[in-house]
């Protein structure tokens, strides 16, 4: 079970939610597929989310209508299914004991219920771990909206794509990234495969360990035939605990071809695994 706290005010709103929020029916999606998306900005001037959010909005939201609100804005239409919202939330887990945040962009469908974790969830991804510098996923922000409007469009074709597990949904495409090169930045791999010799060890396919740099160039280039690692755990003092989520999503296309999350302790530390590369090359 996922608590999420709304974040991008804590002056004008602030609320824990217990439990997963519920998904669209099918006419929920129709609303969404005729609603009007509302993002929502953070109440600082000079805050990068904001700067990020409308320059990625601009380049790759195509899918509805949209504008910029604030909190306040969004209290008040989020009861209105006319309305959907993309959301920046803190959220962590009942059987985390480490009280981990992280951050989670979510595409919510308007409803007129009483508590925010009631309304319909289109789609949420792990963005960062909370405290991290916006520069940390900046950089990525696009390409993760793009990949959720396609979701959305995903769902409005086919509402049984939708449900608790529906990231897992995409492992489906496993068998593509043979076809294709996969870009990962050194602090990303588990120590065990933190080298291209105990990589090539389990996975004979392209993988390349790169700078920053390299992905930022194959996210803005939309270099074809290429997928990133999005890593999401911990930093600082808690990056022994919590959870890691790892996903492979592809530069040009921002499909998702892998999605993975596990437990960090002593045996699955933090970062991408053995065992997820393992996954991996059964399809070589």
């Amino acid at each position: 079970m996922k608590k999420t706290i709304f974040l991008v005010s804590a002056l004008l709103f602030m609320h824990v939610l217990s439990g997963q929020a519920p998904f669209p029916s099918k006419d929920e999606i129709k609303q969404f597929a005729a609603s009007r998306t509302c993002v929502v900005m953070e109440d600082d001037p000079f805050s990068s989310f904001n700067s990020y959010m409308k320059d990625a909005m601009k380049e790759y939201w195509k899918v509805t209508p949209y504008e910029f609100i604030t909190v306040k804005e969004f209290n008040v239409r989020r009861l209105k299914p006319s309305w959907s919202f993309i959301v920046l939330t803190e959220t962590n887990f009942d059987k985390d004991k480490s009280n981990s945040l992280f951050n989670f962009i979510n595409l919510l469908q308007g409803k007129n219920v009483d508590k925010l974790g009631e309304m319909p969830e289109i789609c949420a991804v792990p963005l960062s771990y909370a405290g991290e510098d916006d520069l940390e996923y900046g950089y990525k922000l696009g390409v993760i909206l793009e990949f959720m409007q396609k979701h959305a469009q995903l769902i409005m074709e086919d509402p049984s794509k939708t449900g608790r597990k529906y990231l897992k949904y995409y492992n489906d495409n496993i068998p593509e990234v043979m076809k294709k090169t996969i870009l990962v930045k050194q602090e990303d791999l588990s120590p065990e495969i933190a080298n291209m010799e105990r990589i090539k060890a389990i996975y004979s396919n392209k993988i390349e360990i790169v700078p920053e740099e390299e992905i930022v160039k194959a996210i803005q280039n939309k270099t074809p035939g290429i997928v990133v690692l999005h890593k999401v755990g911990p930093v600082g003092e808690k990056q022994d605990a919590g959870y890691c989520f790892k996903m492979l999503i592809g530069t040009d296309d921002a499909n998702m071809y892998y999605y993975n999350v596990h437990s960090i302790d002593k045996n699955s530390p933090n970062g991408f695994l053995p065992s997820d590369l393992k996954r991996l090359a059964r399809f070589e």
